[in-house]
C-alpha cells in the first residue's frame, strides 16, 4: 500500500504536519524517520525502478564493454556499482566484467563507492575526498580525454553537463544505465498527492531524485493541474525539500524554491524538515495559552490537538486577524462546501472548541461573529 500511513502521531517536531514522500527506493526508511518525529506521511512513488535482471539496456551496455574495453570507468554510486556487478553475475557475465574492470582506470566518486569497488575484489585508481563529480570531471579533463573511451555508471538520473563536457573534449562516452526509472504502474497514489499539493493539503513534499521531481510535475501537467500545483509550490504553502542540488534542478527550472540539507542524506533531509516546518507555524498567545497552528493540528501549550479540516479553516481565518472579530458570513466562505447556512459555522466552531480542549480560546461576539481571545498587551495585526 502506498497511501496515507496512519496511527496516533507522537508529539514531536513534525507532529501535526503532513509530508509527501515521492521516493520509490528506500521509501520505508524515509517514512519511518518522518513518522518517528510525528509526521503524517502521504506516500506516492513518482517512479519505479526497472528491475536490473530485466534491463535489456544494462545487459547490452555490459556486453559492449566486455567486448571492447574502455580506457576509464567512472563509478558514481555504491548501490549502483554493486547492482551492476550483481546483475552481471546473474547473466553469467560477472567474471568477464570484473576482468575488464581490472584492466581499466577505475575512478570512484567517493568513499562509499570505493567500498563497493573493493568489496568486488577491485581497487580504484583514484577517488576525490569531496564525493564531487565535478572534481572527477576536472581530473579527467586535466589529463586529456581526446580519443579515450569512458564508461560512466549512471544511477537513475542524468548527470548535468558531465557527459557533454567529456564529449566536447573528444571522448567517447558509454553510459551504463543502472537503475533506470519509469512511471509507476499504479498512478493513483501520485494523483492523490498531486491533488493534495494543489489545495495545500500537505505541508511539504520530499524529493530524493531529480526524475521523481520531474515526474510529479509532468503528471500534474498531464492531468491539467500544473498551474495550481506550481502555485502551491512557488507560493510557499507547500515546501519542496530535496535531498541535494541535482534533485532540485527540475523544480528550480520552474521557479520553485527548494530547501536542501548540507549533507545529501535521508537523515539530514528529515532534520531539515524538523527545522523548517515548525519555523513556518503560526504561534499566538491566546487566553493564557500558547497556540501553535500546524498543518492539520494545533499545539496547545505543546500538547498536540488534532483538528478537523473545517475547524482548521476557521482557526486560520481567525488567526489572520488575531484579536479582531471575524463575521460569521466571512467564516462561512472559508468552509469547504458549506453553502449559505451560517449554522454550519456554529457547528464547525463547536467541534473546533472541543478539539482544542480549551473553549475560552475563541470568544463569541453576539450578533457579530467570533474572535481569538488574544492575551492583553499583544498586538492584533
Amino acid at each position: 500500500m502506498h497511501d496515507i500511513h496512519t496511527g496516533p502521531p507522537p508529539a514531536g517536531p513534525l507532529a501535526g504536519f503532513t509530508v509527501g514522500v515521492t521516493a520509490a527506493r528506500r521509501a520505508d526508511e524515509l517514512i519511518a524517520l518522518l513518522r518517528r518525529r510525528g509526521a503524517t506521511v502521504l506516500h506516492a512513488p513518482a517512479l519505479r525502478i526497472v528491475p536490473l535482471a530485466d534491463d535489456a539496456e544494462l545487459l547490452s551496455a555490459t556486453k559492449e564493454l566486455i567486448a571492447s574495453a574502455p580506457d576509464v570507468v567512472v563509478a558514481t554510486t555504491a548501490i549502483g556499482f554493486r547492482g551492476w556487478i550483481e546483475a552481471a553475475d546473474g547473466w553469467g557475465l560477472g567474471e568477464e566484467l570484473l576482468g575488464r574492470l581490472r584492466e581499466t582506470e577505475l575512478l570512484a566518486r567517493g568513499p562509499k563507492v570505493k567500498g563497493a569497488i573493493r568489496a568486488a575484489g577491485l581497487v580504484e585508481t583514484w577517488s576525490p575526498r569531496s564525493e564531487s563529480l565535478a572534481e572527477v570531471l576536472d581530473r579527467l579533463l586535466a589529463a586529456g580525454v581526446a580519443g579515450r573511451r569512458i564508461a560512466l555508471q549512471l544511477h537513475g538520473e542524468p548527470l548535468p553537463g558531465f557527459i557533454e563536457a567529456l564529449r566536447a573534449g573528444g571522448a567517447e562516452v558509454v553510459g551504463v544505465p543502472v537503475y533506470r526509472w519509469m512511471a509507476p504502474e499504479d498512478l493513483g497514489p501520485l494523483d492523490r498527492l498531486i491533488d493534495a499539493v494543489a489545495v495545500g493539503g500537505v505541508d511539504a513534499v520530499s524529493f530524493t531524485s531529480a526524475p521523481a521531481a520531474a515526474s510529479l510535475l509532468s503528471r500534474a501537467a498531464e492531468r491539467g493541474v500544473r498551474e495550481p500545483v506550481l502555485e502551491a509550490l512557488t507560493g510557499g504553502s507547500v515546501l519542496s525539500a530535496c535531498v541535494g542540488p541535482v534533485t532540485a534542478l527540475p523544480l528550480q527550472a520552474e521557479g520553485v524554491p527548494t530547501v536542501q540539507p548540507e549533507r545529501f542524506r535521508l537523515g539530514p533531509l528529515v532534520q531539515l524538515l524538523c527545522q523548517e516546518l515548525p519555523g513556518r507555524a503560526r504561534v499566538l498567545p491566546v487566553a493564557g495559552h500558547r497556540l501553535e497552528l500546524r498543518g492539520h493540528a494545533v499545539l496547545v501549550d505543546a500538547e498536540l490537538r488534532p483538528v478537523p479540516p473545517a475547524g482548521m479553516a476557521l482557526l486560520r481565518a481567525l488567526s489572520r486577524r488575531p484579536g479582531w472579530v471575524v463575521a460569521r458570513s466571512e467564516l462561512l466562505r472559508t468552509l469547504p462546501g458549506a453553502g449559505r447556512d451560517e449554522h454550519a459555522v456554529e457547528t464547525a466552531m463547536a467541534r473546533l472548541r472541543v478539539a482544542l480542549g480549551a473553549p475560552n480560546l475563541i470568544q463569541t461576539v453576539v450578533k457579530r461573529g467570533y474572535r481569538l481571545s488574544l492575551d492583553a498587551g499583544e498586538c492584533a495585526d
